[in-house]
């Protein structure tokens, strides 16, 4: 089945933290629409750029098989939307069901720029847990006082860190513990003894999150769009870009006189790098018991706020992922490639420059802040990659990603020479051959600062075969490995001083953007292209492109 959206691209006046400012929304609307599907289906998003930015939009956890035109980075896969123009998007669905988003991929638009999109079973199929009584969409998310894009373009001038968000959001409102806030916190109505299915989404720019019901045991069934083995919590850790699937079941006591019948739900950071600034706040939404008519009347008692790890609490962020499973059932079976054909270790990093002359830096040491894969700090081109592969226009890209780290030293060590601190600046890419098994290894270092990096690959899911801290040993680490049911996901946190390996087939001829989903890492440099080349047959081969491509 093919659905159909009209997506227009413009300013609106929205109100927080008692000041008013315009921001950039899709329709105008923030969070902006969902689309809701079934495995399978097929999408058309027509998008009019009505605003005053080039503008593009990524369907984030969507494989799309042979499409990557309407994948959505700007410059990697398309030439943004200009003002006045408009492109229709082509969203394939294949493999893909639960929960997942779409979202702007131009500067930091995604801030308002985003929503969620549900995918349901096939028609003559069901969730493989009983069916929930309702649907509570959960968008964690930031929100500045200034304007978002200056935010980032005074990062870039200076070279330093950007500023940190005003507060933290559920479903586009701040919560009761900020100013100007109360009285529009996010409320969802539940009634004693239903089960719901809490979508989560973290569209936040630069932090990962807890977050927890008071009161309320969480069952994790679902994550990035795959099914998971059920696993209770007390609470999740979801980087940004990461979606996952809760069911909560509303079985605590109901007084009749609804004064103590209100949970908080709260997001806080879970801030894993020292000395890094960021915002230290909680956001909170409410769940509220009512009776099946809806009636009673709420007191002004205060809500019931869970308890939460500390917000450098990596032991609880570690533990809760290594829960992650996938389902591996009959109905939903796992493909994880017990055997590879190449490996690539990236170490992932936050590095310095040296400042421009005549200008004054606000990085370390009067430096410019900069970030890295493999000591590679991408250089955006400015004509898009997937064109010039596709239509071979030379000098747009190299092809020199290398398949190890340039440098072999203490990864995760204190003290480290200052020289490893400056990375290369390029445009290089990895070149794959079609249904190539490949293994990824993310080694985090301590270069500057050891922090938790989400990792996002476009146009293909991963199996998340192990983790570990530390600098990743070949021969011993990968014998612990689960080969057997780890979690599919599109979005892997790769621990703090440590290492992350992640399995995939590429079966998918195309583009596809690599990056950090911290933003401010991927603005510095955190990323770089695999191009998994076309196969020998035509369903191998990527899809010719679209007659209204959008021109650079």
């Amino acid at each position: 089945m093919t659905h159909h959206h009209e997506f227009v691209i413009k300013e609106a006046e929205y109100s927080r933290l008692c000041d008013t400012k315009s921001i950039l929304t899709v329709n105008g609307q923030f969070p902006g629409p969902t689309i809701y599907a079934r495995k399978g289906d097929k999408v058309i998003v027509k998008v009019a750029n009505h605003a005053e930015y080039n503008i593009t939009l990524h369907w984030h956890g969507v494989d799309q098989p042979r499409n990557p035109w309407s994948d959505g980075p700007e410059y990697i896969t398309q030439c943004p939307i200009w003002p006045g123009s408009e492109f229709s998007y082509e969203i394939i669905l294949s493999e893909e069901e639960g929960t997942i988003w779409w979202h702007a991929h131009s500067d930091w638009d995604r801030a308002t720029v985003h929503g969620a999109i549900f995918i349901y079973p096939e028609r003559g199929s069901s969730f493989p847990f009983p069916k929930p009584h309702k649907e509570i969409p959960i968008i964690l998310g930031e929100w500045w006082k200034g304007n978002v894009s200056q935010v980032l373009a005074d990062a870039l001038r200076t070279g330093g860190d950007p500023n940190v968000s005003d507060a933290y959001t559920i479903n586009g409102q701040p919560g009761d513990l900020y100013p100007c806030s109360k009285s529009e916190t996010f409320t969802a109505q539940v009634e004693h003894g239903k089960t719901y299915l809490l979508r989560v989404i973290n569209a936040a720019i630069n932090n990962e999150l807890f977050f927890a019901v008071g009161g309320h045991r969480l069952t994790v069934v679902g994550s990035d769009a795959s099914y998971t083995k059920p696993f209770d919590t007390d609470f999740i850790m979801i980087t940004p870009g990461q979606t996952m699937d809760l069911l909560l079941v509303a079985d605590q006591p109901v007084n009749k006189s609804l004064s103590n019948n209100r949970y908080y739900m709260v997001a806080k950071p879970y801030a894993s790098a020292v000395g890094v600034r960021y915002n230290t706040n909680n956001t909170t939404a409410i769940l509220e018991y009512v009776t099946p008519r809806g009636n009673g009347t709420i007191t002004d008692s205060s809500p019931v706020f869970p308890s939460l790890p500390a917000d450098d609490d990596t032991d609880a962020a570690t533990a809760f992922t290594a829960n992650l499973r996938s389902l591996a059932s009959k109905e939903h079976p796992v493909d994880v490639p017990q055997k590879i054909d190449e490996q690539v270790i990236i170490t992932v990093a936050v590095n310095l420059l040296p400042c421009d002359e005549n200008n004054t830096c606000f990085g370390p040491g009067g430096n410019r802040l900069s970030a890295s894969l493999n000591n590679i700090s991408f250089e955006s081109p400015k004509t898009d990659i997937l064109d010039a592969y596709y239509h071979q226009i030379g000098g747009v890209y190299g092809e020199g990603f290398p398949s190890e780290p340039p440098f072999n030293y203490n990864f995760t060590g204190d003290d480290l020479p200052r020289f490893l601190l400056t990375p290369r600046k390029a445009t290089e890419v990895r070149m794959v051959e079609y249904n190539t098994s490949i293994e990824v290894v993310f080694q985090g270092t301590s270069l500057l600062a050891g922090e938790n990096h989400p990792m996002h690959l476009h146009g293909q899911s991963f199996y998340v075969v192990g983790r570990g801290f530390g600098n990743f040993d070949k021969e011993k680490d990968p014998q612990g490995y689960n080969l057997v049911d780890p979690p599919l996901e599109n979005t892997v946190g790769v621990p703090k001083n440590g290492w992350a390996a992640v399995r995939f087939k590429a079966k998918n001829p195309g583009v596809w953007f690599m990056h950090c989903h911290l933003d401010r890492h991927s603005s510095w440099g955190m990323n770089t292209v695999f191009i998994v080349k076309n196969g020998a047959t035509l369903d191998s081969q990527i899809l010719p492109p679209p007659k209204n491509m959008p021109q650079c």
